[in-house]
């Protein structure tokens, strides 16, 4: 079973993790920009964030034989401190990079004048540079959110068909899907989605333009969901193939819209805890 992740916040895993999760079949992830728990006080610890997701973690990633890219943005929840919305003046800069293979989380948090204000500026710069949407679709009153992001979407210059959005469950699928957006879903351990109700999602809506992720963070999450929703899905009567289209094609041909995406690595050599690099050079 082949695994792409397309939402998983690696920079608060462990290198454990990405040994598990190349083990249970994942070999390529997608690392949204978000909320690191606590306020960022200035844009530099922005630039700092991204040049860390543009820079180590894909190094860090390759030592275990998994592909990473990233999605950059000013998030929602920070779009309401006026100390980083001027992240947006400067994310043309690093939207041009390699790696990054769509402009994201965007969307709502609370719903606010700002986060109206941010949600359509990225919207605007992912037109701008070719580039899809990850849009966060909020963990609170997710109905009314779905239907203010589909406004905002279909008043801006992107097509829903490079739209992607996320967080999705059986209060918003249908809507979505209506949409013509692609369909992301994040599976938890206690909150959001488990993968028996994806599973059942899944017998309803089928699989296309279905993409599941573990959005795996600091909190209580898991970031082998994926290869646990894979197994669900086999348990319940689907198709190897059906797997694959969930857990590989469906990712790969969402952010395959950059053009930008580079899947081919070598196998992961021999990992000594040794390895001075990964120990910080001491």
């Amino acid at each position: 079973m082949r695994i792409f992740d397309p939402h998983i916040h690696m920079t608060s895993r462990t290198t454990d993790d990405y040994r598990a999760m190349y083990d249970a079949g994942v070999r390529a992830v997608v690392e949204p920009s978000f909320w690191l728990g606590q306020p960022r006080t200035s844009p530099a610890s922005f630039f700092d964030y991204f040049d860390a997701l543009l820079g180590w973690e894909p190094f860090r990633a390759a030592q275990y034989g998994i592909a990473h890219h990233c999605t950059l943005a000013l998030n929602p929840k920070e779009a309401n401190d006026p100390r980083c919305t001027p992240v947006l003046d400067a994310l043309p800069r690093y939207l041009v990079k390699d790696s990054v293979v769509a402009v994201g989380e965007i969307g709502y948090d609370s719903m606010t004048p700002a986060e109206d204000t941010a949600l359509a500026a990225q919207l605007q710069l992912a037109a701008d540079h070719r580039l899809p949407a990850l849009v966060h679709t909020p963990h609170r009153d997710k109905a009314a959110g779905l239907r203010r992001t589909l406004d905002v979407v279909r008043e801006s210059n992107l097509p829903p068909e490079r739209v992607l959005l996320d967080h999705l469950n059986e209060t918003t699928v249908k809507e979505a899907a209506d949409s013509g957006a692609w369909l992301g879903f994040s599976i938890y351990p206690d909150t959001k989605m488990d993968e028996d109700r994806m599973v059942a999602l899944l017998k309803t809506y089928g699989t296309e333009r279905v993409l599941v992720n573990s959005a795996a963070d600091w909190g209580r999450s898991d970031p082998l969901k994926t290869r646990r929703v894979g197994d669900a899905m086999l348990a319940a009567g689907f198709t190897d193939d059906d797997v694959d289209q969930v857990l590989w094609r469906n990712p790969v041909a969402f952010y395959g819209l950059s053009g930008r995406l580079q899947l081919d690595l070598p196998a992961p050599g021999p990992l000594h805890e040794g390895n001075s690099i990964l120990r910080g050079g001491e």
